[in-house]
């Protein structure tokens, strides 16, 4: 399961009036609950769970993502673009899938994923999101270029905060 597909489930039990959705498939199971003890402030929990894989590694233990995420109405902080860029109206936004720390490369000693004008393909990673010691690799979701990084790395970021603007192919 993508994480794509899990921010889709996120977003339609959120709208939803159901306050419990699971589901499973092929060995992963996703339990959502809405958290009804503060109305003003709905939130959506949701738990990942994978099955190890059928002949695993010795030492690979079984995976277990949990993500919590608030996906209340909050203003998003972005950056304008420079005036040499195109308007924002025809570029992707790539959101983050939770709250967390934002990290532009998988350790502190490699490059970043990607910077401004970098080609990226749809499924290509661009950044992680580090939420609860577990980090999540955030994919480009379209084809296109890197038109502007809007956080910095190591900056805590937001549940739906635009993350990079992609001008789509």
């Amino acid at each position: 399961m993508k994480i794509q597909e899990i921010r889709e489930i996120i977003k339609l039990v959120d709208q939803s009036s159901i306050d419990e959705f699971s589901y499973e498939f092929d060995g992963v199971k996703v339990k959502m609950k809405k958290n009804a003890s503060n109305p003003s402030q709905p939130a959506v929990q949701s738990k990942v769970v994978e099955a190890p894989a059928q002949t695993p590694a010795p030492s690979a233990p079984k995976q277990v993502e949990s993500v919590e995420s608030a996906p209340t109405e909050q203003p998003v902080q972005t950056e304008t673009a420079e005036a040499g860029n195109a308007s924002n109206e025809d570029l992707h936004k790539i959101l983050s899938p939770m709250v967390g720390t934002f990290y532009q490369s998988p350790s502190p000693e490699e490059e970043a994923y990607v910077a401004v004008g970098t080609k990226v393909s749809a499924d290509q990673v661009v950044c992680i999101v580090e939420a609860m010691k577990l980090f999540n690799e955030i994919e480009a979701e379209v084809d296109g270029e890197i038109a502007e990084i809007l956080v910095k790395d190591g900056q805590l970021v937001e549940y739906g905060q635009p993350l990079f603007l992609v001008k789509a192919n």
